[in-house]
């Protein structure tokens, strides 16, 4: 277990807790002394760290230090980025800084524990508590973790195979084979801004460091992800049935939920579609039950593969005639760009409502999401 984002006062609960464990008849002995023994060492390796700051601190003002030019020197031993972005009085620094706009405390630590390590200048950084959350909001939404993301500064042109030829057998001595005729697209990724704004009371901005960070964060996250799985879903079922120069299109089947049709987009696929999934409204997924059930007998109408819900889909009920309700195929054929890293910048108002008892907070991030891969992807449409 993981306790280097835990402060002493939480390890020391834990401990408390685990002798309480002890005396329940499905306790786990050995893994439980285990953990007190990391725990037991956590807590020293602490208390050695805090006694060498004291004494390095009291030989400082006492004098000592190699001197070089006039200059006072001091050996230190100076933390890991990660050591102190995990910090609990980073996290505090972080926290004051979302809610004043002032990063002097949080410069002051990177540098009194950093010393020339790079990333301690140009924007704050996070603490790893933030970075966790955003992956963890990632990996649990089904669709999200399985996007292509990337990095790239700025607009990000990919190019596709529009069509070409095949490959030939060149017998030997038999004339030289014609020059194959490749023709590229090109689909222009524009970054733009996802925002999700909510509204806090007095009483929540209180919360310590690492409890107002989650609370934060947590709701933010979750909501722009949401949001970009949404527009990743639209981007394949908002296709068109054929690809041009700039976009890639989606081959589409027609007919309501039945034991067949997901197989019959299935064969639409590209050798290339490897992990495909069938993506629907749970509403959707419900004819299908149906379907199966008036079939009295025990046919898979997914054909194995993992069914992901997403709403933003029509449930076939409701949908136009001609919409999309669903599709089969691969979501590494999107992809998500990322021109500013994955995270969520934060914007603070504590002013405009302040009579209420009130804080604005906003979060954004700058991302661009396309289909980029040919041959990934069939629409399913109401006849």
């Amino acid at each position: 277990m993981d306790f280097t984002n835990m402060t002493v006062d939480q390890l020391l609960e834990r401990r408390s807790a685990i002798a309480v464990e002890l005396d329940k008849d499905d306790a786990d002995l050995d893994a439980l002394e285990a953990e007190v023994r990391a725990i037991n060492e956590e807590i020293e390796n602490r208390k050695r760290d805090e006694q060498r700051k004291t004494d390095l601190r009291a030989a400082v003002a006492n004098g000592a230090g190699e001197v070089t030019n006039k200059i006072e020197k001091v050996e230190e031993n100076k933390m890991t980025f990660d050591e102190i972005r995990a910090m609990p009085s980073y996290v505090d620094a972080y926290a004051n800084y979302i809610k004043t706009g002032r990063d002097t405390e949080c410069r002051a630590i990177l540098t009194d524990n950093a010393g020339n390590i790079s990333g301690k200048d140009g924007p704050v950084p996070v603490p790893t508590i933030v970075d966790e959350i955003v992956r963890t909001a990632w990996e649990r939404d089904e669709i999200a973790r399985r996007l292509r993301r990337t990095f790239f500064r700025g607009n990000l042109k990919v190019a596709f195979e529009l069509s070409a030829d095949p490959a030939v057998i060149h017998a030997e001595g038999s004339g030289a084979v014609t020059e194959e005729n490749l023709q590229i697209g090109i689909i222009n990724m524009v970054p733009a801004t996802v925002k999700k704004f909510v509204r806090i009371s007095d009483e929540a901005v209180t919360m310590g460091g690492e409890a107002f960070l989650r609370y934060v964060y947590d709701e933010l996250t979750y909501q722009i992800i949401r949001k970009v799985v949404a527009t990743a879903v639209a981007a394949v079922a908002g296709a068109g049935t054929t690809s041009s120069a700039s976009a890639i299109g989606v081959p589409v089947v027609s007919g309501a939920p039945s034991l067949t049709i997901i197989g019959q987009a299935f064969a639409n696929l590209s050798d290339e579609a490897a992990n495909n999934v069938i993506v629907m409204n749970k509403l959707t997924y419900a004819e299908f039950l149906t379907a199966q059930a008036a079939g009295s007998f025990n046919f898979d109408p997914f054909i194995g593969m993992p069914v992901l819900f997403n709403n933003s889909l029509p449930a076939y009920s409701a949908a136009a005639s001609g919409a999309v309700y669903a599709f089969v195929g691969d979501l590494n054929g999107v992809q998500a760009n990322y021109p500013e890293g994955d995270g969520v910048a934060i914007k603070y108002d504590d002013l405009s409502e302040a009579e209420e008892d009130m804080v604005k907070i906003v979060g954004r991030q700058y991302v661009a999401v396309a289909l980029t891969a040919p041959g990934r992807f069939c629409n399913i449409a109401k006849a």
